[in-house]
């Protein structure tokens, strides 16, 4: 069985690059979140999440690694243009930059989920 993801990325090109990323790669994406409570509604049985920083709801990213982290057990990559914002303790595996390579995402997901 495929380990499962949840996107959470506000900028909707961005969100279906990474879900064709990891689909093409015999991952599931279960959903897409745009900000806190959907990745929230949407994380039950995820392996792992990649969460942007700055969500539509504002720069919540790094409070939801924590989230989903330690109440769901999903292993966080932050996929961000702005590294700087994450808080430590993140509650993360680490981050790949924006903008990003298909190989960065490939081996985000690859740690990830080998640790989920």
């Amino acid at each position: 069985m495929p380990a499962t993801a949840l996107i959470v990325e506000d900028e909707i090109f961005v969100a279906l690059d990474l879900e064709r990323i990891l689909v093409d790669a015999g991952y599931a994406v279960k959903a897409i979140a745009a900000d806190r409570d959907g990745a929230i509604d949407a994380a039950r049985d995820c392996s792992f999440a990649l969460v942007d920083i700055n969500l539509r709801d504002g720069p919540t990213g790094p409070e939801l690694a924590r989230t989903l982290a330690r109440d769901y057990g999903v292993k966080v990559v932050f996929v961000t243009a702005n590294p700087g914002q994450i808080a430590h303790p993140s509650g993360a595996l680490g981050y790949v930059r924006k903008p990003f390579s298909e190989a960065a995402i490939l081996a985000a997901a690859a740690i990830a989920s080998a640790s989920a």
